[in-house]
């Protein structure tokens, strides 16, 4: 128990138990969510139905935070900012504690029966795609200290890439439980497409103009697709009015648009910080990412 307590250390600390701004404002952050809806379920309400409205807004900010662990990376890259690493692992814990408060609520729905949760979950296939997701959270989660790391080794990295499919089985139960207002569901997928498209890009074109507008477009085409396609098949709405909407201009920017617009403006930002504040040379000449120090080195 001793040894326990000598090597505790706060989310906000280093291992030598120094402040670490970084991890203070992202554990701030973390907790800001809960606490905005705690407050707003004791005072302004949150309807007529406040369960069944928090297991909603506990389910939406599940999926936010996992793209922001997912996001991570690219920030890295983009901005040269090394000590972002530092708090990947505090922001996928969070996208996990986000999921099982998730879960607890709709388990709070169902009257706290197990049964009746299962049934649900069997009988309902957007259900038992958000949960096979949850699963793969707590897996990811569990696995996600420096212990694990050693027992692993080479498969833990692995094991993690299930990251990537775990983000997919959430945008897909996001997709399922929406009703006729897909649009906010559709603008999360095109963000996840981008971010997925990021990584098959060869780490010397990550930082380059044209792969950046490339890659805003070609992510804003696949989001404006999706939507098409995801009305077709869920409402019958022919695949080429939804497509034809995106060039309706007047009556207001579709999803895809959206996602173009807000990853072309990211690269945009990247290539200027990069050019203000780019990456220090190595004597053969090529520019690394600046390296945090191997102690504060993160393990997820």
């Amino acid at each position: 128990m001793r040894s326990v307590m000598r090597n505790w250390t706060w989310p906000w600390q280093d291992r030598h138990r120094r402040l670490v701004p970084i991890k203070a404002i992202t554990f701030a952050l973390a907790l800001l969510p809960a606490l905005v809806l705690a407050v707003e379920w004791q005072t302004v309400g949150l309807g007529a139905e406040p369960v069944k409205a928090a297991v909603h807004i506990a389910g939406l900010w599940t999926i936010r935070i996992l793209l922001m662990a997912l996001a991570v990376t690219p920030a890295r890259s983009a901005f040269n900012w090394a000590e972002i690493m530092l708090v990947r692992r505090m922001i996928g814990v969070t996208a996990l504690g986000y999921g099982l408060l998730h879960f607890c609520l709709f388990v709070a729905l169902q009257g706290f029966s197990p049964v009746q949760v299962a049934t649900e979950i069997v009988s309902r296939w957007y259900l038992a795609v958000g949960f096979v997701a949850l699963l793969g959270l707590v897996a990811l989660g569990v696995t996600s200290t420096n212990g694990w790391m050693r027992r692993l080794g080479k498969n833990w990295k692995r094991l993690h890439r299930l990251a990537y499919v775990i983000g997919a089985l959430g945008l897909l139960h996001y997709f399922m439980q929406s009703k006729a207002n897909i649009s906010e569901a559709v603008f999360t997928a095109g963000l996840f497409v981008w971010l997925m498209l990021w990584r098959l890009l060869a780490a010397g074109w990550r930082n380059r103009a044209v792969a950046l507008l490339g890659l805003a477009l070609g992510s804003g085409v696949i989001t404006a697709m999706l939507e098409a396609g995801w009305y077709a098949v869920a409402t019958r709405v022919p695949a080429w009015r939804v497509w034809d909407a995106n060039f309706q201009i007047a009556y207001g920017l579709r999803p895809g648009a959206w996602v173009a617009v807000a990853t072309l403006a990211v690269g945009a930002l990247s290539l200027a910080w990069l050019r203000v504040r780019p990456p220090p040379r190595r004597s053969g000449g090529a520019r690394p990412l600046r390296r945090i120090q191997p102690a504060d080195q993160p393990s997820a």
